[in-house]
């Protein structure tokens, strides 16, 4: 299969024809390991005797057709059973120097055992992509240990060239045996049922877990993944379980949703700030004067289940009313949309309202005013958008009606009469009649009287409206025109229907911002404010409508989308790109809290600040300072960031971009270092070597690029390419010495490469089961199988990191959760502590420099949530120290 492409063979040619090379020499691969083990299966057809295990010393291998059952061979295999070849609980006792390059790992044996050269042996086992990746030593013919110990490649042969045949026959049949007697223990213990055969189809949520002698092979979509035992493991018992003593609390939101939702801003008695983004209701505290910097705290009321889409404060200042959109949780089971009236000063649930009643979502809410809050009105998302009026304090309903056909954007109590009730929205202004204001349940009727526009434009959006003192009501419409809505007489020649002896009709109209009015606000002085969409206007207006004052929002906050009333003459808006402003109509307006406007997937933190950066599908590289809670710079990259990494310095940061392009920017200056492409593929994962002399780029052509990169990490030039993935980079990990990197891929591949090496793939999975990671990130692994839930698809998780301190691994998943696991994490079904508050697919977690927090992204809803991270009994942890793995130590027991 060494031909060359002929002139008349299309570009494809050459990558076919290696294709049907690496499936030949897969081919061959089994061809003699299915030879190497009936030749095997024949010899153990003559032993007569059941295999013994060593006594003493070791000894030299028995010959072929000895009564000796190879010593790596246990009479039984269990899953807490771990075979180590010759290796025997006396022989533990004695250890010598492992292989060269081997740091950490487990000690080798003396003696005249195959252990005690050093070398490193392939064996049977395959990898998840079908290549021939051999595993751990079966029964060979002991080897002197190595003439040099400085070997630089670790997985480079220490035997010589005249005995690596008889080695490669000799493991290929241990191997063969290793795997019959396992099978044979397997259908005794199972009742015949060989679990390696019965993974489920391809497609199935199914996923197995199978503990076998020197592996552990979980199932994902039908797939095999085989990961090895580190040595230092001598059985799956000593592995910790239950979850870890660390625990999560939420410390900061970065973000506000101002992008596509109203009723979003409030100021409540205590003077904190309340607005939500994702499944949490953020009540914060502004700290410093007006207009100057923030760094007042944050409390969070996280009661949802799903995201919030809309507010409501009481009367008294205190409680407060949200609605969450309907979703469903991980099993498929639907989560109803509900809303809950909660105490804002404890932040505990009072009432739950409407569970089951409500389609897709809440759209609006509104407290009644003149009777101190006693009744809540409701709009929902439905077709009909039903209307609805409630019992806050019995949570029952007390009337109900189909609304419109068209989206309803505002609902309101009239101040002065409980039995009025007001909603806009597309093309509409509906003044509804409460006939139940006594609030008897289900006795109250509903009726409906159209707003008529009459000689005036009609809108195709009236998003917002407010009640005057003297029971007018002001409307701000797409058209950029303020309506002023007085009382009259009702006529019967007025289109509509409903009893109401009153209506509403336009007495004024004020042309007051181009473009759409997104926001009306009632003033304590009696003046109102407007907020407009394309010309980011604030307005003061007084009586008559009468222009007063103005401000204009800077163009990269976007539109104004909420206004509130702070003490004073101060002014909280919320503005469309999710930024909350703070100031006054004088002095101008400065932001305490930003964030994202659109899907986040890129993250990474600082290696000795708390600082960390993210980027996203909107564009935006931002850095955030963690300790003052406050954006530090952002530019635009004009393309999808994806993926970052901070070099060991951090005096540079890397980041992938969407169409294969990575850029390398100055932390300090922004200035971009350098600008280069690889391919024409998304990048999905970049990761600067420990000690920053290599940059690696996974990417979604199925190649790792590796950079050399100059000390003040702002050079780089090409070193080579990682080639043998056969689907998209999806998690890269450099190890300790910066030599090796283990890889993942789409189809659930795990490679390791040799860097150092030229970039050469290592076909011997099992030599890197001791090599220690600088970090941990890929998603499967033996150190992190048992963060996979039962029935996974392979797609459950979206990324995963373990701290500094190699105590305890975070997990962000498809469900709108962030996990923490202790680790290793190597038992199936590992169980975890859950926490909850993102509203969409959580894409990426990291962990501080020092452990201290833990930093997680949400996707669609646009959310960075910072967690501090809390020792047992809910102490701050100390400064992270980096040690030693505790599953590559060769101790008896783990101390995680």
């Amino acid at each position: 299969m060494d031909g060359a492409a002929g002139p008349g063979e299309g570009p494809a040619a050459p990558e076919a024809l290696q294709s049907l090379s690496r499936r030949l020499q897969v081919q061959e691969e089994e061809m003699e390991l299915v030879k190497a083990a009936l030749a095997e299966a024949l010899r153990l057809l003559r032993l007569r005797t059941p295999p013994a295990t060593l006594q003493g010393t070791l000894a030299p291998a028995p010959a072929l057709g000895s009564p000796a059952a190879p010593p790596g061979l246990p009479p039984t295999c269990s899953p807490s059973l771990v075979s180590r070849g010759t290796q025997t609980e006396p022989e533990m006792e004695s250890p010598s120097p492992g292989p060269p390059g081997l740091s950490n790992g487990p000690q080798a044996l003396q003696g005249s055992s195959e252990e005690s050269g050093g070398a490193h042996f392939e064996g049977g086992g395959s990898s998840s992509s079908g290549a021939g990746s051999p595993g751990p030593p079966g029964v060979l013919k002991p080897v002197p240990p190595p003439l040099r110990a400085d070997t630089p490649r670790r997985n480079s042969s220490s035997s010589s060239p005249s005995e690596r045949p008889r080695q490669k026959l000799s493991r290929k049949a241990a191997s063969s045996a290793n795997l019959l007697l396992r099978s044979g223990s397997t259908e005794s213990s199972r009742g015949g049922k060989d679990p390696l055969s019965s993974p489920g189809g391809p497609g199935s949520r199914r996923s197995n877990y199978n503990l076998e002698g020197i592996s552990v092979k979980m199932f994902l979509r039908g797939r095999p993944i085989t990961m090895y035992i580190p040595s230092g493991i001598r059985s799956l018992e000593e592995l910790p379980i239950g979850p870890p003593p660390e625990t999560l609390s939420l410390d900061w939101v970065y973000g506000y949703r101002g992008r596509d939702s109203r009723s979003n801003l409030f100021v409540l008695r205590s003077g904190e700030v309340v607005y939500f983004i994702a499944c949490v209701v953020v009540l914060y505290r502004p700290g410093g004067g007006p207009g100057g910097p923030g760094g007042g705290g944050q409390r969070h009321y996280r009661g949802h289940s799903d995201c919030v889409r809309c507010l409501a404060v009481h009367p008294d200042g205190v409680r407060v009313a949200s609605g969450q959109m309907a979703g469903v949780d991980k099993d498929g089971k639907p989560l109803q949309p509900v809303v809950h009236v909660w105490d804002s000063e404890t932040l505990v649930k009072l009432q739950e309202i409407g569970l089951g009643a409500f389609e897709r979502g809440v759209g609006a809410l509104a407290f009644s005013i003149v009777d101190q809050g006693a009744f809540l009105c409701v709009v929902d998302d439905s077709n009909e958008h039903m209307l609805s009026v409630w019992d806050c304090s019995r949570g029952t309903k007390l009337a109900e009606i189909k609304s419109t056909n068209d989206s309803v954007l505002a609902v309101g109590f009239s101040p002065r009469d409980s039995s009025c009730i007001v909603t806009s929205g597309k093309s509409h202004v509906h003044f509804w009649n409460w006939s139940g204001a006594a609030g008897v349940p289900g006795n109250g009727t509903l009726t409906r009287k159209q707003g008529v526009f009459g000689k005036y434009k009609k809108p195709k959006f009236i998003p917002c409206f407010v009640f005057l003192p003297d029971g007018d009501i002001l409307t701000g419409d797409s058209e950029g025109n303020i309506l002023t809505w007085g009382r009259s007489l009702s006529d019967s020649k007025t289109p509509g229907r409903g009893g109401a002896k009153e209506t509403y009709g336009i007495v004024a109209q004020e042309h007051a911002h181009e473009g759409s009015i997104f926001a009306l606000c009632l003033r304590r002085d009696g003046t109102v404010l407007s907020g407009g969409g394309r010309d980011r206007r604030l307005v003061q207006w007084g009586p008559g409508l009468e222009a007063l004052q103005e401000a204009e929002i800077p163009e990269h906050f976007g539109a104004v989308r909420a206004i509130a009333e702070g003490p004073g003459s101060e002014l909280l808006v919320g503005t469309t790109k999710n930024a909350l402003l703070r100031g006054d109509l004088a002095q101008g307006f400065t932001p305490v809290i930003q964030g994202h406007t659109d899907e986040l997937w890129g993250l990474c933190t600082h290696p000795s600040q708390n600082r960390f950066l993210t980027c996203g599908h909107d564009r935006q590289l931002c850095l955030w300072d963690g300790e003052g809670h406050a954006l530090a710079w952002s530019i635009d990259l004009k393309e999808t960031g994806l993926c970052a990494d901070f070099h060991p310095s951090g005096a540079v940061v890397a980041v992938g971009l969407h169409t294969g392009r990575w850029l390398v920017l100055d932390t300090e200056t922004r200035d971009i270092m350098s600008d280069i492409t690889d391919g024409n593929e998304q990048l999905s994962v970049v990761r600067y070597s420990p000690d920053g002399m290599y940059l690696a780029i996974g990417s979604h052509d199925n190649m790792i690029y590796i950079y050399s990169i100059s000390s003040d990490g702002a050079k780089s030039s090409r070193f080579g390419r990682c080639v043998g993935h056969s689907s998209f980079i999806t998690h890269l990990d450099w190890s300790k010495d910066g030599n090796f990197i283990m890889s993942n891929s789409g189809d659930y591949e795990i490679l390791y490469w040799d860097v150092a090496a030229g970039c050469k793939l290592l076909r011997n999975r099992y030599e890197s089961r001791d090599r220690e990671w600088a970090t941990y990130t890929c998603v499967l692994g033996f150190h992190v199988y048992g963060v996979w839930p039962d029935g996974s698809d392979g797609t459950d998780i979206n990324s995963l990191c373990r701290s500094h301190n190699e105590r305890v691994v975070a997990v962000a998943d498809d469900f709108c959760k962030v996990h923490l696991f202790q680790y290793p994490c190597a038992r199936a079904k590992a169980p975890s502590r859950i926490y909850s508050g993102h509203g969409s697919h959580v894409t990426s977690v990291r962990f501080t420099h020092d452990d201290s927090h833990l930093v997680s992204l949400g996707g669609k809803d646009a959310s960075i949530f910072q967690w501090r991270v809390l020792g047992a009994g809910g102490a701050a942890l100390a400064p992270a120290t980096p040690s030693r793995t505790p599953s590559l130590s060769p101790a008896s027991s783990l101390d995680v």
